[in-house]
């Protein structure tokens, strides 16, 4: 399909694409535009002009910090993610999350910027690092915003950044290297649509979990961290029962999901306690092996 008339706009450093951004109303971040094109020849969506970012070197770089995190611009492409070193040792889940994600072509040219700011419902990122205690770094046009996943994750297909703003990168603090952190999912189909999604992270010590996440994605318009279930699973032995005592609190949990095509609420609800269930089994597993 043809695409929309629309300006082509080619900014040389991050304060370019704000500047950009702010002075054209209607314009659009281009990244990897694995969805962006598809929507634009679809006429969902009918930007004014694109911002083409993904030739800034400054959104593209991967840094561990000297306090132990690392830093992931958001212009990084998950083929990269996948294989880069730091990644693979500082945040593994992230590597594996980006080696399993579709197909090859679309690794090499989907961003993880692009995938946090699209926030679909079904995306692998944003519940990932929700659970990660991932920090967004927004640049606007006096300077930056940071900002946790609950206050960047604001809807269905909607995030925090206003007009003039940009995703610049993502931080990950110290600590989920030595986390086990698990992602389990209910698909529509092979390599497609989820309709359940749970990440959990354990902090183990000495046999004890110290601290847990435990993230639903693809139930709700937004990450949705399951709160009662963390408090469960801290201080409780990371044995064989760790399972069954994430089920029961989920049980007492207000999970909210909602219906579409695929599925019930109900259907979805239940099927996110399923993924919880197994995701935190593999975790227990996981420090077994």
């Amino acid at each position: 399909m043809i695409l929309p008339p629309f300006r082509y706009l080619r900014p040389q450093s991050i304060g370019d694409a704000v500047s950009m951004l702010a002075a054209v109303e209607g314009a659009a971040v281009l990244a990897g535009g694995q969805t962006l094109l598809n929507a634009m020849k679809l006429d969902l969506v009918v930007p004014t002009a694109l911002v083409d970012v993904h030739r800034l070197d400054e959104l593209a770089t991967i840094t561990a910090r000297a306090d132990g995190g690392i830093t992931i611009g958001a212009a990084v492409t998950y083929a990269r993610l996948a294989t880069d070193p730091v990644v693979r040792e500082h945040v593994p889940a992230v590597a594996s999350m980006a080696a399993g994600l579709v197909d090859r072509q679309v690794r090499n040219r989907g961003t993880i910027g692009g995938n946090c700011c699209l926030n679909d419902p079904t995306s692998n990122f944003p519940p990932l690092l929700t659970a990660l205690d991932a920090v967004f770094v927004v640049a606007t046009v006096g300077g930056e915003r940071r900002l946790s996943a609950a206050e960047f994750f604001t809807g269905t297909l909607t995030t925090a950044l206003c007009r003039g703003e940009i995703l610049a990168a993502v931080e990950i603090p110290a600590g989920a290297d030595g986390s086990r952190v698990v992602h389990r999912h209910l698909q529509v189909g092979a390599d497609s649509w989820a309709m359940a999604r749970a990440v959990v992270r354990l902090d183990v010590r000495e046999e004890t979990v110290q601290t847990a996440r435990v993230v639903l994605g693809a139930v709700l318009g937004s990450p949705q961290r399951l709160g009662g279930v963390e408090a469960a699973l801290a201080g409780s032995p990371a044995g064989s029962e760790l399972a069954a005592v994430a089920c029961a609190a989920f049980d007492r949990a207000d999970v909210q999901a909602v219906d579409d095509v695929h599925c019930s609420a109900d259907y979805r609800r239940r099927m996110s306690k399923v993924q919880v269930r197994r995701a935190v089994a593999a975790a227990v597993e996981a420090g077994a092996s």
